[in-house]
């Protein structure tokens, strides 16, 4: 029997991929999915998809629509039985339109992140060949490296928050910790999550907010000969401090720490999915749409999110 899907932190960790020009809610971020089933290692490339929507409280004719687009490649070896490391180099194209500046973009290559998890337990269970359980639980944390382009001047009086969260990269070296659980019976299994981004400042003091993500998916296999379909559902969380400058927190306003709503939030979103793989090729997608969020106090709206990859056991 190969090895089960495994849970990962796809730790994209780049200053826009989920930001918004206006809530501040960028500056990392991370999707819980499954990765490609693998004996020694793999390859692959994702595209990930999201689409923001602000209006400002006290003047609703301030208004920003957000597309982020990232293609990534991404990669996984198991190192011994114990062992996985993961590594993700993403590229961002991202598009914003708004009432002052109209239509504006940027496109380049983003911060890279490299996680390493240890298989704390892994108990199987086979009765009569017809009953099939077990049980996983992984531990790790990872870094990100400041590879994407931070070219802002956070101390000049004429930077707004808009142009700090167009930024490729962060600027910064943040940090992970993660832990996740998965459990199986026959082909149904369940895979949560827990994951948690520290932000630390950058060379002109800027921190990005730390971010807690939680996940929790259902998934199916079912094996049709040479392919194997793995359809899933399921939850996921994602709760976003504050930025700060100095050691004070960003607020929406035209001057970096003063206004009434801090930058930060949290989103609620349902997930659905399928994994088709076909001996050593794997092919994913899936949607999340929000259940529930508040972005710097409800003025930030996140539409949906989307993720395609394909990836190749080696």
């Amino acid at each position: 029997m190969k090895k089960l899907f495994i849970a990962a932190i796809l730790l994209l960790a780049v200053s826009v991929s989920d930001a918004c020009s206006i809530c501040g809610c960028g500056g990392g971020s991370f999707y819980m999915g499954l990765i490609p089933n693998f004996k020694n290692k793999f390859i692959g490339v994702r595209y990930s998809y999201a689409e923001y929507h602000t209006n400002l409280i006290n003047d609703p004719t301030q208004f920003s629509h957000n597309f982020y687009n990232t293609v990534e490649i991404w990669s996984g070896i198991n190192i011994g039985k114990r062992w996985q490391v993961l590594a993700f180099l993403p590229y961002h194209y991202n598009v914003q339109f708004d009432d002052d500046m109209g239509h504006a973009s940027k496109r380049g290559l983003g911060d890279i992140t490299v996680l390493g998890n240890y298989k704390l337990f892994d108990t199987r269970y086979l009765k009569d060949q017809t009953y099939k359980a077990s049980q996983q639980v992984w531990v790790g944390g990872g870094i990100k490296l400041p590879t994407g382009s931070f070219n802002v001047n956070v101390n000049d009086s004429t930077t707004t928050l808009a142009d700090i969260n167009a930024q490729i990269g962060t600027g910064s070296v943040d940090l992970f910790l993660n832990a996740r659980h998965e459990i199986q019976f026959n082909r149904f299994g369940i895979n949560s999550s827990v994951s948690y981004k520290i932000g630390l400042p950058n060379s002109q003091d800027y921190k990005y907010g730390n971010k807690l993500m939680l996940n929790s998916l259902m998934f199916y296999r079912i094996t049709k000969k040479a392919f194997t379909i793995t359809p899933n559902a399921g939850l996921t969380y994602e709760n976003t401090a504050s930025n700060k400058l100095n050691g004070q927190k960003i607020y929406l306003s035209d001057g970096l720490n003063s206004g009434t709503y801090a930058t930060g939030g949290y989103t609620l979103n349902a997930l659905a999915g399928t994994e088709i793989t076909i001996k050593q090729v794997t092919i994913g997608a899936n949607l999340q749409l929000p259940l529930a969020q508040d972005f710097a106090a409800g003025q930030t709206k996140l539409n949906v999110k989307g993720m395609l990859h394909i990836s190749f056991a080696l």
